[in-house]
């Protein structure tokens, strides 16, 4: 299995004997400056995406590279294993690397560590306003929140758009009329077979 360590400003893959030869290669280095997320993937087979390049393929091991359209993926994983995946930036050597580790929430959290903050100088983004809409204020309480307004916002005596309730008043004839007017209406009609049975 793979190792990761944190060596610097570079996280450091080192394979371990099989997935190096498979992979022609012994370690792997990748900036930090260039990490953009790293996270643990229970499910080995999800991080194998893109096509097969040069590497071993069995079913039960991958080790080698991917390529896809918008760069290349480094991996060095094998079956039921959980895998550290680590997505980067688009100036660094490859768009992920993912391997399979013996400890891979340990190395998710140093990988984390190492990863780059926001600077000082760099303000944090400002909560969202309020949507006014859900203030108390713009509108009636809802009946569980202690209200008497149904889950359209409507209080009661207010006409609903598409027919009312029971304590509701009557709709608006002229309304529903006008609504009707260019509705194309048709007879049901149902057919019997010679079998006895309806056909629609």
């Amino acid at each position: 299995m793979a190792h990761v360590s944190v060596e610097g400003a570079e996280v450091v893959v080192r394979l371990g004997l099989r997935e190096g030869l498979a992979a022609r290669r012994r370690q792997v280095r990748v900036p930090v400056s260039a990490l953009r997320e790293v996270r643990v993937e229970k499910s080995w087979w999800r991080v194998l995406r893109g096509r097969a390049g040069h590497g071993t393929w069995s079913p039960g091991r991958c080790s080698g590279i991917r390529s896809r359209p918008d760069g290349e993926d480094f991996v060095a994983v094998k079956a039921k294993s959980t895998v550290l995946c680590l997505e980067l930036d688009d100036g660094a050597p490859y768009r992920r690397v993912a391997v399979s580790v013996p400890d891979p929430e340990r190395a998710e959290r140093a990988v984390r560590a190492a990863m780059p903050a926001g600077g000082p100088d760099e303000p944090p983004d400002p909560p969202d306003p309020p949507d006014p809409a859900d203030s108390p204020q713009h509108r009636p309480p809802l009946q569980h929140e202690g209200g008497t307004a149904d889950d359209h916002g409507r209080l009661p005596g207010v006409t609903s758009r598409t027919g009312s309730g029971p304590g509701q008043p009557p709709l608006d004839d002229e309304r529903a009329l006008r609504a009707n007017a260019d509705r194309v209406r048709r007879e049901h009609v149902v057919r019997r077979r010679p079998d006895g049975r309806e056909d629609a």
